[in-house]
């Protein structure tokens, strides 16, 4: 699973991005407390793993809204 480069700004420290599943892609939302869109891409980018990890396992126990992966900060 990978993050797909296509990561949004939906405002108001709130990213949206979308995770590769094979064939298949899985929405998730990050939300984030940071004022800038480019703090909040840099805070994603540097713990990418770690976000994929923890959306896997929602994913995989059904932890979705309207079939959204939803996060937020470590």
């Amino acid at each position: 699973m990978s993050i797909v480069p296509r990561a949004k700004s939906d405002g108001g420290g709130t990213i949206t991005f979308t995770l590769a599943l094979g064939a298949a892609r899985q929405i998730c939302r990050l939300t984030t407390t940071f004022a800038t869109d480019k703090q909040a891409f840099s805070y994603l980018h540097r713990y990418r793993t770690e976000f994929e990890r923890i959306a896997r396992a929602r994913l995989a126990s059904g932890e979705l809204e309207d079939g959204i992966v939803m996060l937020s900060m470590l």
